[in-house]
């Protein structure tokens, strides 16, 4: 009935938000845990980090140069928390232990014994340390159960774009990677734009058969053609670089550019084409004047789509730009080597990852309002 809406649409809308949630989610959780610190990451979930969580630190006392020999018992007394090597002041202690296999064995103010030490920790972090031997020079560990505030962190971020220290410097394949994508993106749309307005309204023999050709290339696999084309670009000298690559991402965009464009033009009003041609127009003004202003929303989405596989690609990357000294490593294969290398650092992966995608949603975000309009001009008539 008029005015009501059917179960379908209501299933429509729950997918759409369920959608939304699904993606949403990941990508603040990777935003919340480029902030955080190594413990807190191990520790707890990015969706409590605004709650203190409990955690257990590994101190040390201090070393024998501290030490002082009482009735033949060396004695230290310091504070854990504040001293060199300590966390900060401001940590509400909960139990402690010396032995990591039970860091909870004795409540904060009682007194540990082990081989001959024994050591008391106080609420607020100072202790005394007992040993009938001199203490090492490093001290003693002591694990300790403590409530530990909210913390978030830009050093993970200055680790990743300013350290300079190899594996974790992305800073340098972070500009590698745009002059990769900004190249790649636009060639293919100049190329795609000019061979779309032929096959769209310039009259020739063989136009039909080559617009059934640029859609059975949209079929083609990437996988079938790399190593060919790495043989051709071998072979006629280009190598493996920024041009290889450039043209490797533009021959394998143009199909569905050209496919996407002749779509929106053909559907195009003729009139204002024809009465351009009357007016003694040529094709490159009615090209450059009328075709491309009216065919923007459909570059734009052509663009995203480009931009976004350009930005993400590995595959392409790893044939056409090999470099063993790392001068031309791009975002993607840095991060690939952050995994293998890094390990359970899942704080350094974090922000890395969040860098890698924080370019391509600003693309999308600021061009999204062509996308749909771009892709469905032209499918119906």
């Amino acid at each position: 009935m008029a005015g009501q809406k059917s179960g379908l649409m209501w299933a429509v809308h729950i997918s759409v938000v369920a959608l939304v949630l699904l993606w949403i989610f990941p990508t603040v959780g990777l935003l919340v845990s480029s902030f955080r610190t190594a413990d807190q990451i191990s520790n707890s979930g990015w969706w409590a980090s605004l709650t203190a969580t409990e955690q257990t630190i590994q101190l040390r006392t201090a070393g024998a140069e501290a030490a002082e020999l009482v009735d033949g018992v060396y004695v230290i007394e310091g504070n854990l928390l504040t001293d060199d090597r300590g966390p900060g002041a401001g940590l509400e202690l909960r139990s402690f232990g010396t032995s990591a296999r039970n860091p909870s064995a004795y409540a904060i103010g009682e007194t540990g014994e082990d081989n001959g030490e024994t050591i008391t920790v106080n609420p607020d972090g100072s202790y005394v340390y007992t040993s009938v031997e001199e203490p090492s020079s490093s001290g003693s560990r002591v694990f300790v159960n403590a409530v530990i505030p909210p913390e978030f962190t830009t050093q993970n971020y200055d680790t990743i774009l300013f350290s300079g220290r190899g594996q974790d410097n992305m800073s340098r394949a972070f500009f590698n990677t745009l002059t990769v994508t900004i190249p790649a993106t636009i060639i293919p749309i100049v190329v795609a734009a000019f061979a779309a307005y032929a096959l769209a309204w310039m009259e020739f023999p063989g136009r039909a058969l080559l617009v059934a050709l640029v859609v059975a290339m949209l079929v083609v696999p990437l996988q079938l053609a790399l190593i060919p084309l790495l043989r051709l670009h071998l072979g006629i000298g280009i190598g493996k670089g920024y041009l290889g690559v450039w043209l490797a991402h533009t021959a394998f965009g143009m199909p569905l550019a050209i496919y996407l464009l002749r779509n929106y033009m053909v559907g195009l009003p003729r009139d204002i084409i024809e009465n351009a041609k009357v007016d003694g127009a040529t094709d490159f003004q009615i090209f450059t004047r009328i075709i491309l202003p009216l065919s923007f929303p459909a570059l734009a989405s052509f663009a995203i789509f480009q931009f976004l596989w350009t930005w993400n690609d590995l595959l392409v990357a790893s044939v056409f730009l090999i470099d063993a000294s790392g001068q031309t490593t791009v975002m993607t294969r840095q991060i690939v080597e952050l995994l293998g290398t890094r390990g359970g650092n899942w704080e350094i992966l974090a922000t890395a990852a969040f860098v890698s995608i924080a370019v391509p949603l600003a693309v999308f975000f600021a061009m999204q309002r062509y996308l749909v309009r771009g892709i469905l001009a032209g499918s119906v008539k």
